[in-house]
Parts: structure tokens; sequence; C-alpha cells
């Protein structure tokens, strides 16, 4: 995660500096031993229920594999153009490419990026295949009542912001965050001056992909939207209604017919992923001691936060879960690969 002005031998330098080497083949191999120990976990899942892996229309494997590809090229060259300064010459920048991604750190890059694609899909048959336990939404929203004193979270924001901009706003807000991830673990990845970094914030995300999963199966719920749905009665009609009723009908249709080919549930509310993921993304940005990227995503954080309870994809207990998530994948990330400190402080953020 360089910044301008940074100089083309920072990556070199890097290791030097803090003390530790740069990524080697036992870094990847240790993450992809948790990897792989998360499949392992999906195949005997899958065994039990008795319902294949599934990627419907490709969405959740080969298209989003094929989308990183496309936003790590982008970033590589971009990053290209910035080392190579001015006057801008297309040479110059992909004689830079070249220095700086030997075939050595390609391959290490793409490593990383696919144990990622790896973990987030056998999450997500994963996450289908919880449609099969009970859903325990009454505990949570016992929970979310006790919490605020007989009230409802929802419905005290509603009350405090109103139910007409406010929801069209945080809508917005929330549906931003695909577009967050789909930019951030590969330029987590492009970006960081060195490899064990990338190694570091890559593991990190995996954690949250992997608690989040356990979080599912410990609590199973679909969320306050389908259990205090009175709550939301009174939003304007927006395309979040559309995608819950549709998520409910995809978990109906997995209930009904588990051999059908396009059965695939995708709801689940205990935890919050969205702030899980987005706390993580967090992490980068201060693993990297990038303050006004921490200072900005914390802002989107806390809007996320307003935006999963408000629209009622999520009880208050989820998101502070999913906070609690992110903090241990944190932990666990780093340790994972072996990175024992952030890199050093970079001149401007």
């Amino acid at each position: 995660m360089q910044e301008p002005a940074a100089p083309a031998t920072t990556t070199a330098a890097s290791p030097a500096i803090t003390g530790e080497p740069d990524a080697t083949w036992g870094t990847a191999a240790r993450l992809w031993l948790v990897v792989l120990c998360f499949v392992a976990v999906g195949v005997a899942r899958s065994a039990q229920v008795g319902v294949p892996f599934r990627d419907p229309h490709g969405a959740i494997l080969l298209s989003r594999v094929a989308l990183t590809a496309a936003v790590a090229t982008g970033l590589v060259l971009l990053d290209g153009l910035v080392r190579a300064g001015r006057p801008v010459a297309v040479r110059r920048v992909l004689g830079v490419v070249r220095e700086r991604w030997t075939p050595r750190r390609t391959a290490l890059a793409t490593a990383a990026l696919l144990a990622y694609h790896l973990t987030y899909f056998t999450y997500h048959n994963l996450k289908s295949w919880n449609a099969f336990n009970r859903p325990r939404d009454p505990m949570l929203l016992a929970w979310d009542r006790w919490l605020f004193l007989g009230h409802s979270p929802a419905v005290l924001l509603h009350d405090l912001l109103g139910q007409q901009v406010a929801a069209r706003v945080l809508m917005v807000w929330y549906e931003t965050f695909p577009t967050l991830v789909v930019v951030a673990f590969p330029a987590a990845v492009v970006l960081a001056p060195r490899m064990r970094d990338a190694y570091a914030g890559i593991a990190a995300l995996v954690w949250v992909w992997i608690l989040g999963t356990a979080s599912y199966y410990a609590i199973p719920s679909l969320g306050p939207f389908h259990a205090a749905p009175q709550d939301f009665a009174g939003l304007p009609h927006l395309m979040i209604q559309d995608t819950q009723a549709r998520y409910l009908a995809q978990r109906a249709h997995l209930l009904a017919d588990p051999s059908a080919s396009g059965a695939f549930a995708q709801v689940a509310a205990f935890a919050s992923l969205h702030v899980a993921m987005t706390a993580g993304i967090l992490g980068i940005a201060w693993w990297h001691r990038l303050r006004r990227t921490t200072a900005l995503l914390t802002v989107f954080l806390g809007g996320t936060m307003l935006a999963t309870v408000y629209l009622g994809w999520h009880f208050a207990v989820d998101d502070v879960a999913g906070l609690v998530i992110a903090a241990a994948a944190w932990w666990l990330g780093p340790h994972t690969v072996g990175a024992r400190r952030r890199p050093a402080r970079p001149s401007a953020s």
C-alpha cells in the first residue's frame, strides 16, 4: 500500500526495516493449511446434508476469480504508473511493473488470492446448508429488547433518523459493501510493500469468513426483517425488501427440494459479516498505518452498523458479534502466516 511519493526501492527495503524476512512458500503453506481445513469442514457438511458444493451461475467462484484478476491487473498498472513518476512513459511504467512483479512475487500473490476465493466459496456453501438448522431469532430479538430497555433498536433509529431520506441513504451505504470488498482484498495484496503483509491481511479476511461461518451455526437466524416485520412496516419500498423476499424464497426452495440444481440459500443474521468484513478491511489500513484511510473506513463501518439494524438485516447483537469476529481474525491472521509486526510507518497516509 504505497503512497505516490514512495520510491521503487521501498519494497526491497521493507523487510530490512522491520527486521523480518518477506513471505516465502512456507508463509503460503500456512495460510493454505487453514483454508484446506475449512474446505474439509465443508466437505463433511456436504456429505451430512447430501447436497453438493454449488456455484449458482458461477457468481460465487468463477466470475469472482475473473473479476479479481481484472481488478488486480488494473491495480498493478496503477501502482506501476505511480512508482514510475513523471513524465509518464509507457516503457518506464512497464519496466517498473516487471521489476516489482517477479515470477515469485506473482505466484505468491496468486496463491493468496486463490486461498481467499476458495474460502469464500466454501463459506457460501456452508452458509446455504445452515438453512437446515432451526433459526433462533426469538432469542436474538429478546437480547436486543433487553439491551435497549424493551425497545427495538431499529424502531429507535427510525424515530431518530426518519423513514424516508435516511432509508434511501442507508440503503446506498449498505449496498456499497460488495464494491468495497471487490477492490479491497486485491489491493491488500497488490499494493502491500512486502508480500508478508499481504498475507497477514488476506489471512485475517479468511478468518473473518471462517469465524463468521461458525457463528452462523452457533446461532442460526434469519434477521429482524423476518422475526419482527412490523418494526419495518413504515419504511418505503426499496430494493432491500425485494432482496429480503428473494432470500427467503431461496431458502424455502432449498428446504423444499435440496436436490434441485439451483437450490441455494443466502440468508443468515448472526453474526453480521457486513460489519466483520468491513472491520477486517479497516484492519488492513490499520496494519499498514494508513491513518486517513483508517479514519475513513471507521466512519464507513459506523454507517454500515447503523444500516444493518435500520434496514432489518441484523439485530444489534449481530453487529457486536461482527466486531468481535474482526478483532479475533486480526489476531489470528498475522499469527497464521508468521507476521510478527506491522511494517514501518509510511511518510503519509
